[in-house]
Parts: structure tokens; C-alpha cells; sequence
């Protein structure tokens, strides 16, 4: 699960982060809410966690700006604005929960799996590829049995292609349209030169080349 987290107390944001990394919660911690503001624009996130008194632009502007332009990510703020006024505007402008500090991390916890729960949100971008291999979508990374790998975006496109579609001989052309999209189209011997490398992440024996035709996820 993929969380934001804006808050400007650098020790409460140490300590969430810790705390949700425990759960193997991928948490991207902001400080202010222009740069949360742009990050959303280029990233999407599974759950925003959002502080209102922040510095450049506070949460509830935040929370309006993006419901405006149609984001609309589950989230839960997390303030120590906690007057009836501030709840009632805090769920008008779109939020899912409201946490008022000081909270414990138990109840931080039971609330993020209460909207997992109410938003069918799974951790599903980790596959497991094999005994021994398994691949986290998002983060493009092999997770091999004693270290993991990090791929280039373009391999972890074309690995992600070809395990949505394993066991399906994928030809180059495939490749081109589906992965380069309005990029600069690349050789045969581009891809060929991406195949080996993951060849020599995964083992040989994991993606077959049929002569002629194009590449299948074994």
C-alpha cells in the first residue's frame, strides 16, 4: 500500500513512517503542502495521510484543490485541529477519516486498515514470480533469495508485460506498442539486450525465445 504522508513535525513523521514501514506500508513522508501538491500530480497513491497546519498551502486547501481536479484517494487527516467546525470541514471537502492528535499508532493502524478495507485496497503489486523470485510492480524490484535487484524502468515495463502475460509468446512488436508507446521505437536489438539482462536477474530459463516470433514468460 502506497501512503503520503504530510506532516511539518519532523519527530511525528520519523516516528509514523517507522511505524507503518513495520506493516510494509510504503510511505513517502512531505513536509509541506505545495511539494505534496505537485508529488500527487506526477504519483499516485493508495492513501493520503494528511496534517492541516502545514506550511505553503495547509491540508484543507490541499484536499479541495485535488477533489476539484478529481483525485480523489482516500484520505484521513491526522491534526490537532479537532473543534467540531474543523471535523465537519475536514469531511466536507472530502476526507475519509479524521485523527485527532495525540493519537497512538495502534489506532493509526486500525483506521488505514478500516479504509483498506472499505476501499477493496490490497498489496497486490508484489507478485510472487517463484519459489524464489518475486516482483514488486511499482518499485520495479526483484526480490531474488538472498538480495534483490533493483531493474530500469524500461526492463521493469517489459518484465511486467510479459508476467501479465505468462505463458503468451510476446512478439517485439508487441513490446514496441505496449511498452515504448509514444516513445522513440527501439531496435530488435534493443529488446534482445533488455531480455538478456533480465535473463541474467531471473535465470535463463525463465523467459524462452521462440526464433522468429518473440519472447514468453515460462
Amino acid at each position: 500500500m502506497k501512503i503520503l504522508l504530510l506532516e511539518d513535525d519532523l519527530i511525528l513523521s520519523e516516528v509514523i513512517v517507522e511505524h507503518l514501514e513495520y506493516y510494509n506500508y510504503d510511505v513517502t513522508p512531505i513536509y509541506n503542502g505545495v511539494d505534496a501538491e505537485t508529488l500527487l500530480f506526477e504519483e499516485k497513491f493508495d492513501l493520503l495521510l494528511l496534517d492541516v497546519n502545514v506550511p505553503l498551502l495547509n491540508g484543507f486547501e490541499l484536499l479541495k484543490s485535488l477533489r476539484e481536479s478529481g483525485n480523489h484517494t482516500p484520505t484521513i487527516f491526522i491534526t490537532s485541529m479537532n473543534s467540531s467546525k474543523d471535523v465537519s470541514e475536514g469531511f466536507e471537502l472530502g476526507a475519509n477519516d479524521y485523527l485527532k492528535k495525540p493519537f497512538e499508532m495502534i489506532e493509526l493502524k486500525a483506521r488505514i486498515d478500516n479504509i483498506k478495507r472499505h476501499f477493496k485496497i490490497d498489496d497486490e503489486r508484489i507478485l510472487k514470480v517463484s519459489s524464489v523470485v518475486s516482483y514488486d510492480f511499482e518499485k520495479y524490484i526483484l526480490y531474488l533469495e538472498k538480495r534483490e535487484e533493483r531493474l530500469s524502468k524500461k526492463e521493469g515495463e517489459i518484465l511486467s508485460y510479459l508476467l501479465h502475460n505468462r505463458g503468451k509468446v510476446i512478439s517485439n512488436d508487441e513490446l514496441m506498442v505496449n511498452v515504448w508507446s509514444y516513445d522513440t521505437a527501439p531496435t530488435p536489438a534493443t529488446i534482445r539486450t533488455y531480455i538478456k539482462t533480465l535473463r541474467k536477474h531471473l535465470g535463463e530459463e525463465m523467459i524462452s525465445t521462440i526464433r522468429g516470433v518473440g519472447y514468453v514468460f515460462n
